[in-house]
């Protein structure tokens, strides 16, 4: 690998990285791409701040490397090696000489097939031959309003017989309007990606948020499913009853309670978070996970964000190193709480120094599961033996 001194010359010794702040389109992606001075990319990840023209970046990614392939989505805000941001225009440049992938994109996603879907993960696995000694897992990004996650990474989980799949739904600052998904040298609404990819390098994978289950329950007993919209919780208007378990005014339901406030699903002896997105149809509650008649959901109560933050990327490779980079997708509602909680550089401190890169999500996946409020991601560590996914 050949990298010139450049802004983030130094952040990985196995990927090159570009970011931009330009507000336009084609200054942007020059300025990202010119920083990947590197030989023989094999992809690029790119993740697109709410401000730029999606469709045009794409156009001039299609110009400016024309020979590679380029993934990613539009996203909710950036994890560059400067930390959390949400005007940068972020490529990660992946060289051939540690990695591989195969690739397919579901088009429309709505309504998913789990049969046709668990078909296509599996037959892009086994037609993507097996390097011997190379680690494999899966990365998948989803409109992130589609509605279709939960039931996408189940068929995944089933069709990829094994394989570890991470991901995140793409996003659009808060809008909540439209998502995109980066595929083919194009931007696709109502659509997801799966790459199955394969590297020399040594893996390990990142899930975790900071909330503990309270005695506060909360039975979902008129909803919507196909929207994810809940009316009644408790046999009461849902965002009212909800507003009354958390304290605080009806009118004082914002996406910074909810993120403060979550509730939390159990599923064996693990919790995850089922993040409410808004208030709509004056009381109900719209969700950014599945959700259902006579679900029992319980009020989360969190721990130290930070604290937990930098405990759980303090993780070391088989020689008891830190990782050369971190590949995470964080959920938006987890950077909202930090933003509400005024330690937005501290976090931003962290994560460049766990060398994280990625985007905050409208969701995350992990382990054939579709949830919020969490981090889930990739360290990865020079070649090794000893340890792996």
């Amino acid at each position: 690998m050949n990298r010139a001194e450049g802004p983030f010359h130094g952040v990985s010794q196995m990927v090159a990285v570009g970011a931009s702040r330009a507000r336009e389109a084609e200054a942007a992606t020059t300025e990202a791409v010119a920083q990947l001075d590197m030989e023989a990319i094999c992809f690029v990840l790119v993740f697109v701040p709410d401000g730029l023209d999606h469709a045009r970046v794409a156009e001039a990614l299609n110009r400016a490397l024309p020979q590679t392939p380029a993934f990613g989505c539009t996203s909710a805000g950036q994890i560059t090696p400067e930390g959390y941001e949400d005007d940068a225009l972020l490529i990660v440049a992946f060289p051939r000489e540690h990695f591989r992938f195969s690739s397919t994109l579901i088009h429309p996603l709505t309504p998913v097939s789990i049969k046709d879907t668990a078909l296509r993960a599996k037959t892009l696995s086994e037609r993507f031959r097996k390097t011997a000694g190379w680690n494999r897992f899966a990365l998948t990004f989803a409109d992130g309003l589609s509605k279709q996650e939960d039931i996408l990474v189940a068929a995944f989980e089933t069709g990829l017989e094994g394989v570890p799949l991470f991901g995140g739904s793409a996003g659009h600052g808060l809008a909540f309007d439209a998502t995109f998904i980066l595929h083919g040298g194009a931007f696709h609404s109502n659509a997801a990606l799966l790459m199955i990819v394969e590297t020399d390098l040594v893996v390990k994978g990142l899930k975790f948020d900071h909330f503990m289950p309270t005695e506060r329950q909360l039975v979902v007993t008129d909803a919507r499913p196909e929207d994810r919209v809940v009316h009644e919780i408790n046999g009461s208007p849902a965002a009212r009853e909800y507003a009354r378990l958390v304290g605080c005014d009806l009118a004082e339901l914002s996406p910074q309670v909810f993120a403060e406030n979550p509730v939390m699903v159990r599923n064996y002896d693990t919790w995850h978070v089922r993040a409410i997105q808004q208030v709509v149809e004056g009381e109900s509650l719209a969700f950014l996970s599945a959700i259902e008649n006579g679900l029992v959901l319980t009020l989360g109560r969190g721990k130290a964000i930070l604290e937990t933050l930098e405990t759980e990327l303090s993780v070391t490779g088989p020689d008891g190193a830190a990782p050369d980079f971190v590949l995470g997708f964080d959920c938006v509602l987890r950077r909202l709480e930090i933003e509400q909680n005024g330690v937005m550089d501290s976090a931003s401190r962290i994560l460049r120094d766990k060398r994280v890169l990625g985007f905050n999500t409208y969701g995350e996946q992990c382990g054939g599961i579709h949830m919020n409020q969490t981090f889930v991601g990739l360290a990865f560590f020079p070649p090794a033996r000893g340890m792996a996914l």
